[in-house]
């Protein structure tokens, strides 16, 4: 059976070509060829038997999309459209630094940034979360140092901005004050030591405490609640 095509993302894209689209359909496998009108695209990659990734070639107007296999070429109606689209344009990121773990929402302010196709740190592709003409929010991946971030829509690949992974130090605690209290518990304990900003758990034993306070350095510590046995 020779392969379908169901649909295409997104449906517009530059003249000049080079707008990562992913094809939808069925019967990939095996596909030899893929065109926008009569045109081949470029830096095609088969991931599924439902599923291209490709950047389209030159090309003007509305085409339709083919796929060939070796049973054949896709007859569906599935069109794409050749319009000039302004490039995004990256003006701020919020925060611009973050953890090397990743995992953490950065919002990335802009112009132009509809139909955003691709969000990277570097090499590696963010997770986009929400996107509107002005704005991405996207979860940052992991990675390491300072990298660029771009994003890439239908109107081409935006100018960098610098994101930088930091690593958090571990806590490290010094003194407890009181270091002793009622079975009951409920009795206020300070602690005192460095890297506690953000603390998101105070255990006694296996028992968690309730946070009272968590401040930054050079400031009173964490006061946290003893917890009752």
């Amino acid at each position: 059976m020779a392969p379908v095509v169901t649909s295409v993302s997104p449906t517009q894209g530059n003249p000049a070509g080079g707008t990562p689209v992913t094809i939808n359909g069925s019967g990939f496998t095996g596909a030899s060829a893929v065109r926008f009108g009569p045109n081949l695209a470029t830096n095609v990659v088969i991931v599924s038997d439902t599923q291209i990734t490709a950047r389209t070639p030159p090309g003007s107007g509305t085409v339709r999309i083919t796929v060939t296999g070796p049973m054949g070429t896709s007859t569906q109606n599935v069109f794409f459209s050749y319009t000039t689209v302004a490039a995004p344009v990256l003006t701020a990121l919020s925060p611009s630094s973050g953890p090397t773990t990743g995992g953490n929402t950065v919002t990335i302010t802009g112009t132009n940034l509809t139909g955003a196709t691709q969000v990277l740190f570097g090499p590696t592709p963010a997770t986009i979360l929400t996107n509107t003409p002005t704005q991405i929010t996207a979860t940052a991946p992991p990675g390491t140092g300072t990298t660029n971030l771009t994003v890439t829509t239908p109107g081409g690949t935006s100018n960098p901005l610098s994101y930088t992974y930091v690593t958090t130090p571990a806590p490290t605690i010094t003194a407890l004050s009181p270091s002793s209290g009622p079975t009951t518990g409920g009795n206020t304990v300070t602690i005192t030591g460095t890297n506690l900003t953000s603390a998101t758990q105070v255990l006694f034993g296996p028992t968690p405490a309730t946070i009272l306070t968590n401040t930054p350095p050079k400031s009173p510590p964490p006061h946290p609640r003893a917890p009752a046995p």
